[in-house]
């Protein structure tokens, strides 16, 4: 199997050079559930040659409805093992390493990528990720979701701090809208690493109004500049 046969509809949007250069990008999704099963599964086959995975936990009954990566065999295995798993049955040009870990013990490893995605559905260690690309001088991608609602920014400049968001569990989450803030936030990712055009420092929310219209709004993030 030829690498310009698997990504061809992918070579046939931006050329085989831009194809290429993914080839030598490295990311790492923290959070392998709702949001980091969607990002693994729209990154993972795009070319990327590097697509790391952490994550501590197991997968439970309750979270296979909406985390797309896994089906009722995955019950009690790790997120991550699974996730990592999943990718390198689906595309054979892609290394994959699952971290069995949480972000505190990961961040202490001393590994580089060229981008860090946030699939994790935790304030403190959002925080933590901000931290972590600062020092490293890495970009991220932040993404939650609630409800039928989400939010994805991709930081550069801005602190994460800047969004004062209250550290609560949703009550309750739609399948779709976890796969399509997660595709969202793939697609800030894919055009980042293939040299395209990002709109960086800008909260991007989605949410239905009452009358059912999906409604986008953008907010700019203070920044240091």
């Amino acid at each position: 199997m030829m690498p310009g046969t698997y990504f061809t509809r992918q070579i046939q949007l931006w050329g085989e050079a831009t194809q290429q250069t993914l080839q030598h990008k490295k990311i790492v999704i923290i959070g392998a559930g709702g949001l980091g099963s969607t990002l693994a599964m729209a990154l993972g086959t795009s070319g990327i040659g590097r697509v790391d995975m952490v994550d501590f936990d197991t997968v439970s009954l309750h979270n296979i409805h909406r985390q797309i990566a896994f089906t009722l065999e995955d019950e009690g295995k790790n997120k991550a093992k699974a996730v990592a798993a999943l990718i390198q049955r689906k595309n054979p040009f892609v290394q994959t390493t699952a971290f069995e870990m949480p972000f505190e013990a990961f961040r202490e490893l001393g590994n580089s990528y060229d981008l860090i995605l946030d699939g994790t559905d935790n304030l403190p260690v959002r925080g933590e990720i901000d931290r972590y690309a600062k020092e490293t001088g890495t970009p991220w991608v932040y993404a939650s979701v609630e409800a039928f609602h989400g939010q994805v920014c991709f930081f550069e400049a801005s602190d994460f701090s800047a969004m004062h968001i209250s550290d609560h569990k949703p009550a309750g989450i739609a399948a779709p809208i976890v796969m399509h803030i997660g595709s969202l936030q793939a697609n800030f990712a894919l055009r980042y690493l293939a040299g395209l055009a990002v709109d960086k420092d800008r909260l991007y929310y989605l949410h239905f109004n009452a009358g059912g219209e999906l409604v986008t709004q953008k907010f700019g993030m203070p920044t240091d500049a």
